[in-house]
């Protein structure tokens, strides 16, 4: 699904350019040379001469060498012309990672700046069940991205338990005991979560209630006449939208943009919607959640007024933007059902099902 080309910078970019016009993405690496190309063949001399000069043994652990693609041993790694042959030949990281998923390996963890290889190697597997994990990423937290790589690791077996005494040195932390409850190790009760992800009265951070199962607060604009609605989602807080999953992925459902446009609506006198466009999925985390802003803007002079809709990980960097979802018109004049909606399906309806059959599948 994605190659990195190098070479003369004028081939590159035509190279480039024909992609673009296929409608591919591109993007131009910055680095200071075009390795893994003829530009580098004028330092292989010099570095043949480091590498025999430097003392080899055999892996400690099975390697798997992306010169290769394979597993290599002590004969391969031992020799300086391997290592040479590192900085001329192509990058074999699809067949790389291909070698240890055929080996059985399913948790991957990347110690490296940051979490590129994890995105990429995500797109090499075949099967289900691998997890891919970095030990840093950028713009986070350094102790919480390592915690939770080890933590990962560990729940997936391929890690010991950490070494505790080691981890609270000079800290002054102690090991305590747990209390004990009354139906242990088996829960009896639902932990639905709150409204919206929320917790406690927004009125006490001088917000309005929005008294919906996914909107947590609305905010009036005075200067514009508008009004700001947001919330959280999580699989956590609402188990239920885990219910909507399309290819291992759990999405809010469009009928949800429906219901949020339809409450913001109703809080500024319009009781229709004109037209809703869904521009982007929303796609809920398996750890953590989502932060919502829907916004509806002032009333122009035939009664609409816009609408949009947002949402960015909570886990998110201040410098990474917010995805827009959905834009829209509300008005008012919505007409009256011609049937009783608390009957489902309406007296009368015909099923219609050769029409329909496999269209949401498809």
């Amino acid at each position: 699904t994605s190659v990195v080309i190098a070479g003369d910078e004028s081939a590159v970019l035509e190279i480039a350019e024909a992609f673009e016009a296929q409608g591919r993405k591109t993007r131009r690496l910055t680095v200071s040379h075009a390795f893994h190309s003829p530009h580098m063949d004028g330092m292989l001399a010099d570095f043949r001469k480091v590498a025999e000069g430097l003392s080899y043994a055999a892996p400690a652990i099975p390697l798997v060498s992306n010169l290769t693609g394979t597993v290599v041993g002590e004969e391969e790694v031992s020799r300086p012309e391997f290592w040479v042959r590192h900085v001329r030949e192509a990058v074999r990281f699809h067949a790389g990672v291909g070698a240890l998923e055929a080996e059985g390996v399913t948790t991957f963890v990347e110690l490296g700046p940051d979490g590129v290889l994890s995105a990429m190697g995500q797109e090499c597997v075949t099967g289900d069940g691998h997890a891919f994990v970095p030990v840093m990423q950028r713009g986070r937290s350094e102790t919480e991205t390592l915690t939770v790589a080890l933590a990962t690791a560990f729940a997936r077996g391929a890690a010991q338990a950490p070494d505790w005494a080691a981890y609270f040195a000079g800290s002054g932390a102690r090991r305590v005991e747990l209390p004990t409850y009354p139906f242990q190790r088996q829960w009896y009760w639902l932990d639905s979560g709150s409204p919206a992800g929320g917790s406690g009265d927004p009125a006490g951070l001088g917000l309005e209630s929005a008294d919906h199962a996914l909107l947590g607060a609305a905010v009036e604009l005075p200067d514009t006449d508008g009004f700001l609605f947001t919330g959280r989602l999580s699989l956590e807080t609402h188990p239920w939208l885990a219910d909507h999953a399309v290819m291992g992925a759990v999405l809010l459902p469009g009928t949800a943009f429906v219901e949020m446009a339809l409450h913001a609506g109703e809080q500024v006198g319009c009781d229709r919607i004109e037209e809703l466009t869904l521009e982007a999925p929303l796609i809920l985390p398996e750890q953590g959640g989502v932060r919502l802003r829907l916004s509806v803007g002032t009333e122009d002079d035939d009664g609409r007024r816009p609408l949009s809709l947002h949402s960015r990980l909570e886990s998110a960097t201040a410098e990474e933007p917010w995805v827009r979802h959905a834009t829209g018109q509300l008005t008012q004049g919505a007409q009256d059902p011609s049937f009783d909606l608390s009957v489902w399906p309406p007296e009368g309806a015909e099923r219609v099902e050769a029409e329909v059959a496999g269209l949401y599948e498809g």
